[in-house]
């Protein structure tokens, strides 16, 4: 399930499942005997990509081990209306449990998995790649990244853990862009893990200070327009990742791409993406 820690996601199941059961689901008890079996397909209801396939297979083994699943389709495949993603078979009461939680977790992720394809494609001649960033739904994090990284896109930092990143108000705070690195780099020497340090500038004045102090993996250009974006990508010259942010969207990305940039960061990529439709549908079997 590549990047997707399996405790983390089995944490995460039993919540949802907590929050969603409670202490039964009375509207499939009371109305199907207990033990029939049946079957129900997944069935995609707008094209796009897909993703949380893997998550499902999870989510219905968790519910019900002995619920035996067929996947036709693939994490990171294109579907169209129509398909048909998998067949569920076994125990009715565990099916419709697992139900929505199946449906929230595909659709959110193959909505995200969907987005970024399609960005990922606008970008397919350039030299730039599409990073997501931590404008993500508390709790699901890790499956929204997921499903960028099935989407084509590339996962930044996962929280302030694994990356030292000197944004605005830090620099503010630490009392400019000098004293933020001096001080960021004596406090990566008493980490004991590898840690990448990345600042983000606001205007060319702040990337000159930070090209004349260096000792940084990654400068993140912010909300600069393109003759200054283009100006910027000169100056650092491949010394450094560049990165650039702020108000890019699909209709522009290419321009900013164009800038020569090694990546864009989007946090539209997760914070406010349409997901993919589709439906878990019973398969009245004669």
């Amino acid at each position: 399930m590549s990047n997707i820690n399996k405790q983390q996601l089995r944490t995460f199941i039993s919540q949802a499942l907590q929050e969603d059961v409670g202490d039964g689901d009375h509207t499939s008890l009371a109305t199907i005997p207990a033990g029939k079996q049946g079957q129900a397909q997944l069935i995609i209801k707008e094209d796009g990509i897909l993703a949380g396939v893997a998550v499902a297979l999870e989510i219905f083994n968790v519910v019900n081990p002995l619920l035996a699943i067929e996947v036709f389709i693939h994490d990171g495949a294109e579907v169209k209306v129509g398909d048909v993603a998998l067949k569920v078979t076994g125990d009715i009461h565990a099916i419709l449990m697992a139900e929505r939680l199946v449906l929230n977790v595909m659709q959110r992720m193959s909505g995200i998995a969907t987005t970024t394809h399609g960005l990922v494609q606008i970008l397919k001649n350039t030299k730039t790649k599409i990073l997501d960033t931590r404008k993500t739904t508390p709790g699901i994090r890790f499956l929204e990244k997921e499903a960028v990284r099935i989407g084509g896109g590339v996962n930044h930092r996962f929280g302030l853990y694994d990356m030292i990143l000197i944004k605005d108000n830090h620099v503010d705070y630490a009392g400019g862009i000098k004293q933020a690195l001096e001080a960021a780099g004596e406090y990566k020497k008493s980490l004991q893990k590898p840690i990448e340090i990345e600042i983000e500038v606001r205007n060319i004045k702040e990337l000159k200070e930070v090209l004349v102090y260096g000792s940084v993996d990654r400068i993140l250009l912010d909300n600069f327009g393109f003759k200054d974006l283009v100006e910027a990508v000169k100056l650092i010259d491949g010394k450094f990742v560049s990165e650039a942010s702020g108000g890019i969207v699909p209709s522009n990305a290419k321009q900013f791409a164009d800038c020569g940039v090694d990546y864009i960061s989007m946090g539209a990529l997760t914070h406010s993406v349409k997901s993919l439709d589709m439906s878990l549908k019973a398969q009245i079997v004669n």
